[in-house]
């Protein structure tokens, strides 16, 4: 069965920093473009970095530059998030998604996603 299974949400409090991690199963990400994608409540999900199939390439909303820096692990089917200086509007569920092709939000394979609450 393929599957993505993020981790690593939790509560923090602002200027807190967090690394979201995804585990590929079941399929070998090593092919794969993959991106991080957020929903906060009552808004449409959101890309928030992507990363080539290579690692050479990335891209991220504007609203994070800076803040926030994906990466992958081929060798352990693993894409991270690092994220800093955390914000109250970053609160979400933060989803990883892998596609064969582009970063979009018609990715290939969704996670179920984590919540990550940003507050005092």
């Amino acid at each position: 069965q393929l599957q993505l299974v993020e981790s690593g949400g939790g509560l923090v409090q602002p200027g807190g920093s967090l690394r979201l991690s995804c585990a590929a199963s079941g399929f070998t990400l090593d092919h794969y473009t993959l991106g991080w994608f957020r929903q906060a409540p009552g808004k449409e999900r959101e890309a928030v970095a992507c990363i080539s199939s290579s690692g050479g390439t990335t891209h991220y909303a504007d609203s994070v530059k800076g803040r926030f820096t994906i990466s992958r692990d081929n060798a352990k089917n693993t894409v991270y998030l690092q994220i800093h200086y955390l914000k109250p509007e970053d609160t979400a569920v933060y989803y990883c998604a892998a596609d064969r092709d582009l970063c979009s939000s018609y990715m290939d394979y969704w996670g179920k996603g984590t919540l990550v609450t940003v507050s005092s």
